[in-house]
């Protein structure tokens, strides 16, 4: 069974920085792609970024282009999420997922941790 546990949330102001990590066990993940997903009070859930796992293809919300920077560590097994100039419209709870390569549903997801960026 794969569990993600997120670390790293915490208070930011406007132009400021965060790290999120997510730590995947359970499975070899070199099969599935890892995202990060955010949830804003009274929004539906969005998909931030997501990367391939072996080949380590990245990709964005248009909205955090060019400010956030998704990675992981194979030998960690640990997904980051670098955010950078961070705005108010960040604030959200954010969560790292897993799936299949061959899923095209997210279907394990940590538990979140929250960002909240003031201006």
């Amino acid at each position: 069974q794969v569990q993600l546990v997120e670390s790293g949330g915490g208070s930011v102001q406007a132009g400021g920085s965060l790290r999120l990590s997510c730590a995947a066990s359970g499975r070899t993940f070199s099969s599935y792609r890892m995202g990060w997903f955010r949830q804003a009070p009274g929004k539906e859930r969005e998909r931030v970024a997501s990367i391939a796992w072996s080949s380590g293809s990245p990709s964005y919300a248009d909205s955090v282009k060019g400010r956030f920077t998704i990675s992981r560590d194979n030998a960690k097994n640990t997904v980051y999420l670098q955010m950078n100039s961070l705005k108010p419209e960040d604030t959200a709870v954010y969560y790292c997922a897993a799936r299949l390569l061959s899923s095209p549903e997210y279907d394990s997801w940590g538990q979140g941790t929250q960002v909240t960026v003031s201006s």
